[in-house]
């Protein structure tokens, strides 16, 4: 009950709410927009129809996810004002801006494209059409790009210093190109990109499996798998390049998300901890299965450790992050998802080169099939998990090191956050349901391949006869 009084819980709950349900929408449209470039570019390469259909169809969950994002996207940043109004004074003069260049430059740029991408067939020429889709794919990965920039800004903030607390910004590149940013953008980038191929892939292998249009799903399970094989491991790649920089800036949150109380001194090894039940009252681990020498070969590929690993113990209570188990587990389940996205891509590439994945054998790989299908939303789940070790390992700091959360929620009656939360709650249910039903029956009804194909069907001849020529009948007066 106490939980529920506190203005600052209830403020962060809400704001983890809106950013929960919000990031699964933008997760698929800026992955799955890249696919779209990809497909139409084949069409028009080949002209082979399966193109065609394919990006008629994959637009349709396409423009679903984003109507849901836009809905779900605008309520969370207008929290900035109404739950966290000391903290918007005090960064807004940087924060306001990223986030003014995400709404005005690349939402506006994808949404202003978005139209002719859906509804410019056989009205704009084709390489008019497939410019709006590259157009909106940039549009939608700008967004990240924006996004990420301030986010990272506030796990690193840099570009400036807090003067009579507020930040004042000195140099605006270098609070852009804060030490989080690249990796950041970089990992979402392909975490955004690897969810929206294993969506795709999933429910092409749902269509193969209940043996409907077996063919043109086997292409797009082709095309998923063909940018997958470099997608999974190049995102495991630069989620180990991330945790190296949390180990750096933020030893905080890497002792949380190891569940490490106890300094490892430079020179030794460490054990890495597998599981473990965390207990923040008696700082321990109740009980924790470990990997002996492990943590040295996760973060430098060695026994020794070549600097100190410091345990939570290290800080104040006051000075570290809270709820260790959940920050624990959220990011072994991330990392597990990775990894075994990674082991289902080795199986697939060993199936097509056996030639099982062809439109004859394909419909018989039951179980690889299923294993495809149960993937399609781990995904989701990784970006959330992800989000959530990056965040909630951030605390005590909304700005790391600079400001705290305490000081930036806005001075509020918890029973208006409650209510607003509460509304907040059952409005995204509704929208969640609502996406599922409509996502559910574009899926049912599956791809229309008798949609006319531009330049090649419905393209009646003109006929026209030669022009004569018929003389001016008018008084010379009026032909003057």
């Amino acid at each position: 009950m106490q939980f529920l009084a506190d203005t600052v819980a209830l403020s962060r709950m809400q704001f983890a709410l809106t950013a929960i349900f919000h990031m699964l929408w933008p997760v698929l449209t800026t992955g799955m927009a890249i696919y779209l470039v990809i497909v139409e570019g084949m069409w028009l390469k080949t002209r082979n129809p399966d193109y065609y259909h394919h990006a008629r169809f994959w637009s349709k969950l396409y423009v679903l996810n984003f109507g849901i994002g836009v809905a779900s996207g605008l309520p969370m940043e207008f929290q900035f004002g109404t739950n966290w109004a000391p903290f918007s004074e005090a960064v807004g003069d940087f924060l306001g801006s990223i986030l003014g260049f995400e709404g005005a430059m690349a939402f506006m740029l994808e949404a202003g494209f978005l139209g002719i991408m859906l509804f410019g067939w056989e009205r704009v020429h084709p390489v008019i059409h497939y410019l709006a889709t590259i157009m909106v794919a940039f549009g939608a990965n700008l967004s990240t790009f924006w996004i990420l920039v301030a986010n990272s800004w506030l796990q690193t903030p840099a570009g400036g210093e807090m003067v009579d607390g507020k930040f004042i910004v000195s140099d605006y590149f270098q609070a852009i190109s804060n030490p989080f940013m690249v990796k950041s953008v970089l990992h979402m980038f392909f975490a955004t990109l690897e969810t929206s191929l294993f969506v795709i892939g999933g429910i092409s292998a749902w269509y193969i499996l209940n043996n409907r249009h077996q063919t043109f799903f086997a292409r797009s399970l082709k095309i998923v798998l063909a940018a997958a094989i470099t997608v999974t491991p190049l995102q495991i790649y630069i989620g180990h390049l991330s945790a190296e920089q949390v180990a750096h800036y933020q030893p905080t949150k890497l002792a949380a998300m190891e569940a490490k109380w106890e300094t490892s001194p430079a020179g030794q090894p460490a054990d890495w901890s597998l599981l473990a039940l965390p207990d923040e009252a008696s700082q321990t681990n109740k009980w924790e299965i470990t990997i002996p020498n492990g943590l040295g070969y996760i973060l430098e590929f060695k026994k020794n450790l070549s600097e100190p690993i410091r345990g939570l113990k290290e800080w104040a209570p006051s000075d570290r992050p809270r709820m260790v188990g959940l920050i624990y587990y959220s990011f072994r389940i991330m990392s597990g998802i990775g990894f075994f996205l990674a082991g289902l891509m080795l199986w697939s590439v060993l199936k097509w080169l056996l030639g099982n994945l062809s439109p004859e054998k394909i419909a018989q790989q039951k179980w690889f099939l299923r294993t495809w299908i149960f993937a399609a939303p781990l995904g989701y789940i990784a970006v959330e998990s992800g989000w959530i070790v990056r965040c909630v390992g951030r605390q005590p700091w909304t700005l790391y090191g600079q400001i705290r959360t305490a000081d930036a929620a806005s001075q509020l009656p918890a029973s208006n956050v409650l209510t607003s939360l509460t509304l907040f709650a059952v409005v995204y249910s509704i929208l969640f349901v609502s996406t599922l039903y409509f996502g559910s029956r574009i899926i049912r009804h599956g791809p229309n391949l008798e949609l006319p194909v531009p330049g090649l069907d419905n393209q009646s001849a003109i006929e026209t006869e030669p022009a004569t020529f018929v003389p001016d009948q008018r008084p010379v007066e009026a032909q003057q």
